[in-house]
């Protein structure tokens, strides 16, 4: 008891920011016009849409802070928008998963396990014990560092590196609150890297994996705001850049924000972030051997690819989307939910200076693709530490998917 007792003192103490009383909605637009309503007051920040804001015939998550959710409701139902509360007080979830993932066994310094969320130093930790372990298989770059000074570390995966075979590159956690997403990095490199029986993966096709792009973010959702999810860097009147807003391709035409104080800010310039500028150079050094761009977030069961700026369709997509039909059909195949398939545009919302855009547009990787991973048992960024192994397995069968792919097309 005392041990208990002790622990939900650390738990309530755990972050800075409260939730307490904070509300998750579920708004169920049945128009277009009610999607406009909404996209009005977009630009409060009581009011955080974890959803897309697209009318889809999908409901419509939405964060709304106590002092909010009166004016919140009055102007739903005074529009006719239906709606309901699924989370009636969000820092109650926040701290059932804080709970668990105090409680969650122990890994020892060097190794990862799939139970509870790692903070960063020990996704570095294990990324250094890999290479100190598999020296023939792993090596490691140190491809810059982040605002606060954190080292970005890409774990290079390949069983002859003089082979100039095709390369995959993925990375995870360019949104600080999608921690799904760093850690289904985390498994496929585990996958990969540590089950011999995943070695036909690395006959023909190299791996580049980047398991935290935003990690300064990343720590800051640990430690102080769990729903936190630019980066840290210091803005004019506000901290931080949507680093999915920031790569230089359309940069600022649509979908993004000029105020320092959105979460969709783009930032003062294209690449102003130390975070994007290091995966830029990363891949424009390889952007010869990189065949396959893998951007990983969470949540909604989308996967997605260009284009973000336009409605207009690229002239591959038939590839694009078969391609991606098969994956959904390995994930489903697995135990997984269906995703929805399309560029990110036509299916989820319009938004320029994404990666995914960047990656085709610039640095000439056709197949690039954006995976929005799936959510919480009760919705938004809070799967519970005891979903994380389900999700990764499943869909890393969709990641073979794309291994296999790659490896026949182009080796």
């Amino acid at each position: 008891m005392r041990f208990l007792a002790i622990l939900s003192i650390v738990v309530a103490a755990a972050y800075a920011k409260s939730y307490d009383g904070y509300k998750l909605y579920r708004v169920h637009p049945t128009s277009e016009g009610q999607v406009d309503l909404l996209k009005k007051i977009n630009d409060d920040r009581k009011i955080d849409f974890w959803s897309s804001l697209r009318f889809s015939g999908k409901p419509i998550d939405v964060m709304v802070e106590p002092a909010t959710q009166s004016l919140f409701t009055s102007f739903l139902n005074m529009n006719g928008i239906a709606h309901e509360i699924v989370i009636d007080n969000i820092e109650r979830i926040v701290k059932q998963e804080k709970m668990q993932q105090l409680l969650a066994p122990r890994s020892s310094r060097g190794s990862i396990s799939f139970n509870k969320f790692h903070r960063f130093d020990e996704i570095n930790a294990y990324l250094d014990t890999l290479a100190a372990q598999y020296p023939d298989l792993v090596q490691l770059e140190t491809i810059g560092n982040s605002y606060e000074g954190r080292e970005l570390k890409v774990i290079q995966i390949s069983t002859n590196r003089a082979a100039s075979k095709p390369a995959i590159f993925i990375d995870a956690g360019i949104h600080a609150r999608e921690w799904l997403a760093p850690a289904q990095a985390l498994y496929i490199i585990k996958e990969l890297v540590e089950n011999v029986e995943n070695r036909r993966l690395l006959e023909k096709v190299d791996w580049h994996i980047l398991p935290v792009m935003n990690p300064d973010g990343y720590e800051y959702t640990h430690t102080d705001e769990r729903f936190w999810r630019k980066t840290r860097s210091q803005q004019d009147g506000c901290v931080g850049t949507d680093g999915n807003r920031n790569f230089g391709y359309h940069w600022g035409e649509i979908g993004a924000s000029s105020w320092s104080c959105d979460d969709t800010f783009m930032g003062p310039s294209p690449f102003s972030e130390k975070e994007t500028i290091s995966v830029r150079d990363y891949i424009l050094n390889r952007q010869r051997e990189i065949k396959l761009y893998l951007t990983f977030h969470s949540y909604g069961n989308y996967l997605l690819y260009p284009w973000g700026f336009t409605s207009d369709l690229p002239y591959d997509d038939s590839e694009l989307r078969g391609l991606a039909e098969n994956v959904n059909a390995a994930i489903v195949e697995a135990g997984g939910d269906s995703y929805e398939i399309g560029t990110s545009t036509n299916v989820l919302y319009a938004a320029a200076g994404g990666s995914d855009d960047w990656a085709k547009g610039v640095a000439g990787i056709e197949l690039s693709y954006t995976i929005e991973l799936p959510a919480g048992r009760f919705g938004g960024f809070n799967p519970s530490p005891t979903e994380i192994s389900g999700h990764v397995q499943q869909t890393f069968e969709g990641v073979v998917v794309y291994g296999e792919y790659i490896a026949n097309k182009f080796a």
